[in-house]
């Protein structure tokens, strides 16, 4: 199933290459968490966050100034737990702040929960004779102070899901269903740092769209074989029969 989630990945860095840091594809959120689900329970987490963002919503004590550097080592150690695994790490600087993304890896998404960085949602996946239904709450944060940031107020917080096969139900909202199998939800950051709860539900089909496709893949191609072995089947016999006569 990670073969699903590398050829999603490297779609979005491309996409993401390609418009530009100021692109309009994607929105500049304070703290976002990209969840990219296969329908085995395994799954990659992205978490790109402002350091102070960080320190508010999670407790952390990272330091938050502007002009501090990103201890790299201590941000993978916050992150690694028994049921996440660091697989990268980067920043970069906005609106004079730090910000910092980092990618993991998650064996069951129904334990993130344990983890300390994401402690504040319950996540759930279940499969029903139709559907396979995932629910994530997500609750209380930190709400830290943090002086000297520079908040406007009108920063915001994102929760993204990709799910790997086709969407029968989502509560997102239809303007934040994304190229298909993406779904959005925002918050303003005043209401997260508040713990106004959030709730993230989506039911999806059985088969994955990966699966689809290499089945449609599948099926074409032997079609386009057969075609061929009948053409070569009924020249070889028109030449046959040509021949006979000839004879």
């Amino acid at each position: 199933m990670r073969t699903f989630r590398a050829v999603v990945l490297a779609f979005v860095a491309a996409a993401a290459i390609g418009c530009g840091s100021g692109g309009s594809l994607f929105r500049q959120y304070e703290y976002q968490e990209d969840v990219y689900l296969s329908l085995d329970g395994t799954a990659t987490v992205d978490v790109s966050t402002s350091v102070a963002a960080l320190d508010a919503l999670r407790g952390t004590s990272f330091d938050a100034g502007p002009r501090a550097r990103v201890d790299r080592e201590a941000v993978r150690r916050f992150y690694t737990t028994p049921v996440t695994r660091v697989t990268a790490i980067s920043e970069s600087r906005r609106s004079g702040r730090r910000f910092v993304h980092v990618r993991l890896d998650v064996d069951d998404i129904r334990r993130l929960g344990e983890a300390a960085p994401f402690a504040w949602s319950a996540y759930d996946l279940r499969r029903t004779a139709a559907q396979y239904l995932y629910c994530q709450g997500i609750g209380a944060a930190a709400n830290k102070p943090v002086a000297g940031v520079g908040w406007t107020g009108r920063e915001l917080v994102a929760f993204r899901l990709h799910l790997p096969s086709k969407i029968d139900y989502h509560n997102a909202g239809a303007a934040n269903q994304k190229r298909g199998n993406i779904l959005l939800w925002e918050q303003p950051l005043t209401d997260r740092l508040d713990s106004i709860p959030l709730v993230l539900d989506a039911r999806m089909q059985t088969k994955s769209i990966l699966y689809s496709a290499l089945t449609l893949f599948g099926a074409t191609c032997l079609a386009v074989a057969l075609m061929f072995a009948v053409v070569i089947v009924v020249v070889r016999r028109s030449g046959a029969k040509r021949a006979g006569q000839a004879g």
